[in-house]
C-alpha cells in the first residue's frame, strides 16, 4: 500500500546538490510540492546548484518549489523556513534531514571547532529541525520525518578510525529511533535512510576520493528509496533504520544496473558503517 505524493509538502534540507537535489526533483515529479532549503543561495565557486537553480529544475517539471536559505545550526533561520512553508502551501507533509557535515578524523587529532560545526549540522539540526517542523507535521495525514544517517553499527572497526564524525552520524540515528517511539501516537513516522554503497556526489569527491565516483552508485537509488517510504503509511512502517538497496528490494525493485555511476562491471564500494 502506498499514499501518492501528489500536493504533498516535503521540505529538504542540503537540497541544493547531490542526494537532496535528488530527492526533491524525484518527489517533484511524483507531484509533491518541494521546499528546498540550504545555504547555498548563490553560486560556488566549485560546487554546481543552488537553491534556485533546484527550484528552476522543479518549476522545469512542472512542479512547485519554494527556494529557502537555510542553516541547520541557526534557530531562526529555522523557524523562518518552517514559517515560510506554511505561508506558501499550508502545510507539511515531509521533513527531510538531509544536510550533513563530514570530517574523517581521528578523535586524537580532530580541531574542536570542526567537531562542534559537524555535530551542530549533523545530530543537533535533527532535533532542531524535527521540533520546529512538529506544529504543521501533526496536522498531516499521512507525516514522515526521514534523516539520512546509518544503522548503529559498533563494531569496532567503525568505532576506532574516525569516531568524531561516527558519534555525530549515529546521534542523527538514535535521535530519530526516540521520536519514533514519542512520535507513534501522533502517527508521525520517523525513519533513517543510508546508501549501501558509496554515492558520486561532492562530499564523496572531496573526502574519500576521486577513484570512489567510479565505484559508487548515482544519487537516484537514494531519492527513489526516500520517495518509497515517503509514500508509505507513517501507521505502517516507524522507526526503522533502511539501507537503500535493501529496502528496494524488499519492495520488488530489481534493476539496480541503472544507479551505477562507473562501467559495468566496475566493483562498487561498500558505504561507511555497512559490513555487506
Amino acid at each position: 500500500m502506498s499514499i501518492s505524493l501528489v500536493g504533498r509538502t516535503i521540505l529538504i534540507t542540503g537540497a541544493s546538490r547531490g542526494i537532496g537535489r535528488e530527492i526533491a526533483l524525484s518527489a517533484a515529479a511524483k507531484g509533491a510540492n518541494i521546499v528546498i532549503a540550504a545555504k547555498s543561495d548563490i553560486p560556488h565557486p566549485k560546487l554546481p546548484g543552488t537553491i534556485h537553480s533546484v527550484a528552476a529544475e522543479i518549476r522545469a517539471l512542472g512542479g512547485q518549489a519554494l527556494p529557502v536559505k537555510l542553516d541547520v545550526r541557526d534557530d531562526e533561520s529555522i523557524a523562518q523556513a518552517i514559517d515560510s512553508t506554511a505561508n506558501r502551501f499550508g502545510r507539511l507533509d515531509a521533513l527531510v534531514n538531509n544536510a550533513g557535515a563530514i570530517r574523517l578524523e581521528q578523535a586524537a587529532t580532530i580541531d574542536m571547532k570542526r567537531f562542534d560545526l559537524i555535530q551542530q549540522i549533523n545530530t543537533r539540526a535533527v532535533l532542531a529541525m524535527s521540533k520546529a517542523a512538529l506544529p504543521l507535521l501533526e496536522e498531516s495525514d499521512n507525516a514522515h520525518i526521514l534523516s539520512m544517517s546509518p544503522p548503529l553499527n559498533l563494531r569496532p572497526q567503525w568505532l576506532e578510525p574516525y569516531i568524531p564524525y561516527t558519534v555525530t552520524k549515529y546521534g542523527m540515528t538514535l535521535l530519530a529511533l526516540g521520536m519514533a517511539e514519542e512520535l507513534r501516537r501522533k502517527r508521525i513516522a520517523v525513519n533513517t535512510l543510508w546508501p549501501r554503497t558509496t554515492i558520486a556526489t561532492a562530499a564523496v569527491e572531496f573526502e574519500v576520493g576521486k577513484d570512489y565516483l567510479e565505484r559508487s552508485r548515482k544519487p537516484k537509488i537514494v531519492a527513489d528509496a526516500a520517495c518509497e517510504i515517503l509514500s508509505t503509511p507513517s501507521t505502517m512502517m516507524t522507526g526503522q533504520t533502511l539501507i537503500d538497496e535493501v529496502f528496494l528490494r524488499k519492495i520488488g525493485q530489481m534493476d539496480f544496473e541503472q544507479y551505477r555511476n562507473g562501467p559495468k562491471g566496475t566493483q562498487l564500494a561498500l558505504d561507511l558503517f555497512v559490513d555487506a
